[in-house]
Formats: structure tokens, C-alpha cells, sequence
């Protein structure tokens, strides 16, 4: 059965460069240089990573950094922790723009 996630279809990333090779060629180029290690290790990006990744959502970023993840030596206890620190910011944040829902009630008489 064909799934609008194809596992194999993180592979063809580099097509998206067909059209415009330039912007692509850009966009890699500074994929590359945030990934390389720096004030950060590329252990603690690849986790990062991973946390925004199931963050925003993207099946195949979660594949590409628990592979990155586990290759850099971080193990499932550490992924799963960083896991639950996106989980408690997005919750945050979905909480705190409650506060706009009670800004809207307030100025609102009905």
C-alpha cells in the first residue's frame, strides 16, 4: 500500500535542486555549516535536532536525526528526553497563546 510518506523519498532530497541548483546549492551550504560542529558538538545539534524535528512534525527529519542521533553516540534514554523537552515547549506554548484567547474575551461584550 503506497503512504504519502515514502521512507525512500528522504533520499531524493537532492532533486529539489533540479529547477533552481543555485538556491538549493544556498540552502545546503548552510544546512552544512549549522550541522558542523562549533559552540555546539554535532551530538547536541543531532539531538536538537531530533527534538524539532517531532517538534514540527517531518517523518523524514525524525529519520535523519535518530540515525544522526545514534551515530554521533547519543542513546535512546538521552533521544527520548530530548523528545520530551520539544513535547513540553510546544504544550507551553500552546498554553501561554491561551492568554490571547482571554485578551480577545475580555475586550469583547456580549
Amino acid at each position: 500500500m503506497s503512504h504519502y510518506y515514502e521512507e525512500q523519498d528522504l533520499n531524493r532530497f537532492p532533486e529539489l535542486g533540479k529547477y533552481r541548483p543555485e538556491l538549493y546549492d544556498i540552502f545546503m551550504n548552510y544546512y552544512q555549516e549549522v550541522m558542523a560542529a562549533g559552540a555546539l558538538t554535532q551530538r547536541e545539534k543531532a539531538l536538537i535536532a531530533l527534538a524539532v524535528a517531532h517538534a514540527v512534525q517531518c517523518p523524514y527529519c525524525i529519520d535523519a536525526y535518530t540515525r544522526a542521533s545514534l551515530e554521533s553516540g547519543s542513546n535512546m534514554e538521552e533521544m527520548t528526553e530530548a523528545i520530551h523537552v520539544a513535547a513540553a515547549i510546544r504544550g507551553g506554548a500552546t498554553l501561554i497563546h491561551g492568554i490571547q484567547a482571554h485578551n480577545v474575551a475580555a475586550k469583547i461584550t456580549i
